[in-house]
């Protein structure tokens, strides 16, 4: 698998993939995270402008996507943490928006590595109702750090991993 910064002329594939995410998270009971039209194209062609956004690529074919971002505070809603606390206060990166199409595995896996490739401090959270991705995350080592809030207001499990050398 290989992953690339992804451009606005992949946009309508990546809100297929998107859609294709969806359907594998209803399917496995997660009936409330990206609802009311989330992420949005525009969501994703903000994320792209920002150079955030990256594809999975197999045999030219994008199967996956995700948002990386990284720095000394890149998720302002990462600041309040309840229930638990961050590993640290070290700079770190955070994958976002993070869809397979559900053709492939190792999604999730690679866009991982690539963001472990670029710091070494990670967060992520993903709703309560997600258990595959929670299962991915707790199986890679990361640790469950207490629950953050949404821009729309709404509750998401926060983990952490930091990788040392």
């Amino acid at each position: 698998m290989k992953i690339i910064a992804a451009d606005l002329a992949d946009v309508d594939q990546i809100m297929l993939i998107i859609e294709q995410a969806k359907s594998i998270m209803r399917k496995n009971g997660n009936h409330t995270q990206w609802i009311n039209g989330y992420p949005s194209k525009e969501v994703i062609q903000t994320d792209i402008h920002n150079q955030h956004a990256f594809v999975c690529l197999v045999d030219m074919e994008i199967v996956g996507y995700f948002c990386f971002m990284e720095g000394n505070d890149p998720d302002p809603n990462y600041k309040v943490i309840e229930k638990g606390a961050w590993i640290n206060n070290s700079p770190y990166g955070v994958i976002h928006r993070l869809a397979s199409s559900g053709k492939v595995k190792g999604v999730a896996k690679n866009a991982f590595d690539f963001a472990f490739s670029r710091i070494k401090n990670v967060r992520v959270d993903t709703n309560h109702d997600n258990l595959p991705m929670q299962n991915f995350l707790k199986n890679s080592g990361f640790v469950y750090c207490g629950i953050i809030y949404v821009n729309d207001g709404t509750p998401r499990d926060a983990f952490q991993k930091l990788v040392t050398d």
